[in-house]
């Protein structure tokens, strides 16, 4: 009898073991990608807030164009499914990723303290900030360089809310009024109505707004440089490293080949058409 439960003791690791490893080939036939679960719903949600020519949206119509929201729908097809664009702002625009109300966030520059609440696929561009104005304004020095230059009593910064340009003007600034507006339109506006002095944007979208009004419009990239991030998709934090290098592979292929400045130059002309 001893003989008999000493053998049995003997097999219980090895039957442990055999356990163990059936349990953990159950649970990698079944366990699933978060692509795979896009797939079986049949859609790829995409949070989109309007930033020309990253993103752009159709008033009357309601359809998105952009070269983010054309990256978009080409990831979608790869998935095999249908893009879906969910109406968000720069303010809630890393919220909404955080909730789950879509899959990944579009034209999301990456910083250090967005990391700390979602991933980010690689670049698809590089971004900078600059500042456009009238060079006609006596309040703006026709040497001006830096932000320390134009930083004066009076001077008003219109800036789009909850962007990555508020946020780096906003800590780079210490006598000058920022204007915060909810969107494009709006801080273009203020420029031209003479409400504020300087439009603060992203450096391809503020070379649009001169290029639409070359009789006064001029932009100045500032040295040192006010932000310089990449731009990339915003994806879920708890995406696996296989999930994020899905997206990765996506998009390192789209800009090796040339596309994404494709993209780029036609969502330039389709701006530069509207304006006109």
């Amino acid at each position: 009898m001893l003989s008999l439960i000493t053998s049995a003791l003997r097999t219980l690791p090895a039957l442990a073991l055999m356990g163990a490893l059936s349990a953990t080939a159950a649970e990698a036939q079944t366990a699933e990608g978060y692509w795979q679960g896009v797939q079986k719903a049949g859609v790829l949600r995409c949070g989109a807030a309007v930033a020309p020519p990253y993103v752009m949206r159709d008033p009357a119509t309601g359809e998105y164009s952009g070269f983010f929201a054309d990256l978009c729908k080409e990831f979608a097809d790869v998935l095999k499914v249908k893009p879906e664009f969910v109406d968000t702002t720069w303010d809630n625009i890393v919220a909404g990723l955080q909730a789950g109300k879509w899959d990944m966030s579009l034209a999301l520059n990456r910083t250090p303290a967005r990391a700390m609440a979602v991933q980010f696929s690689v670049p698809a561009m590089e971004y900078q900030i600059s500042l456009a104005y009238n060079k006609n304004n006596p309040k703006i020095a026709p040497g001006a360089a830096s932000v320390a230059d134009i930083d004066k009593a009076g001077v008003t910064l219109a800036v789009m809310s909850g962007t990555a340009q508020d946020k780096a003007i906003s800590a780079a600034v210490k006598n000058a009024t920022i204007m915060r507006l909810p969107g494009n339109d709006e801080t273009r506006l203020a420029v031209t109505s003479k409400r504020a002095d300087i439009l603060v944007d992203a450096s391809d979208t503020n070379q649009l707004f001169t290029q639409s009004n070359p009789d006064w419009a001029v932009a100045l990239n500032p040295t040192p440089a006010l932000a310089k991030q990449g731009v990339a998709f915003g994806l879920p934090h708890q995406l696996s490293a296989a999930d994020v290098e899905v997206v990765d592979i996506f998009l390192e292929e789209k800009v090796a080949t040339g596309h994404v400045d494709e993209l780029i130059r036609k969502a330039v002309d389709e701006v530069l058409k509207g304006a006109k």
